[in-house]
C-alpha cells in the first residue's frame, strides 16, 4: 500500500503541533494518541468531569472532544458566609494521520479518563478482480 500524502499534510502536522503547544500553555486538554495497528486510541484526562459533561465527535480524520462542567456550591443559610460557583470548559481538536471508520468508533469514560477508540479504514489489500469482456 502506497502512502499518498498531499502537500498540505506537513502543514497540517505543523498546525497540530502548534495547537498542542498552545493548549498545554493555556492549561488545556492534553491527549495521548496511540496507534495499535488496526485503530487509534486517544486518551484524555478529565478529572472532575462527569460522563454527561463530555461530547466526542469525529468527522473524516478530525476528532473533537468538548467537556463543560458547571458547579454551584451553596450553604443553606440565608446569610451565607460562602457561596462558590465554577465553570470549567476544555476542548481539543486533533487530526488523525489516517482515515478512520466513524461508525465503528467507541468512547468510554472511567475514573476521570476518556478513552476513544477509532478503527482505521483499510483498502482491501487483495484487490478486486475485474472481468474483461
Amino acid at each position: 500500500m502506497v502512502d499518498r500524502r498531499t502537500p498540505f499534510d506537513e502543514l497540517e502536522r505543523l498546525l497540530d503541533k502548534m495547537n498542542d503547544a498552545r493548549e498545554r500553555a493555556a492549561g488545556g486538554l492534553a491527549v495521548d494518541v496511540r496507534d495499535d495497528g488496526d485503530a487509534f486510541e486517544v486518551a484524555a484526562d478529565l478529572p472532575g468531569f462527569e460522563r454527561e459533561d463530555i461530547e466526542v465527535e469525529v468527522h473524516e480524520r478530525t476528532l473533537r472532544i468538548d467537556a463543560t462542567h458547571s458547579e454551584d456550591v451553596r450553604e443553606d443559610d440565608e446569610d451565607y458566609v460562602r457561596r462558590e460557583r465554577s465553570n470549567r470548559s476544555l476542548s481539543r481538536s486533533l487530526t488523525l494521520p489516517e482515515d478512520v471508520d466513524e461508525a465503528a468508533a467507541t468512547a468510554a469514560f472511567e475514573n476521570g479518563v476518556l478513552t476513544v477508540t477509532l478503527p482505521k479504514t483499510h483498502a482491501d489489500e487483495s484487490g478486486t478482480s475485474i472481468d474483461v469482456e
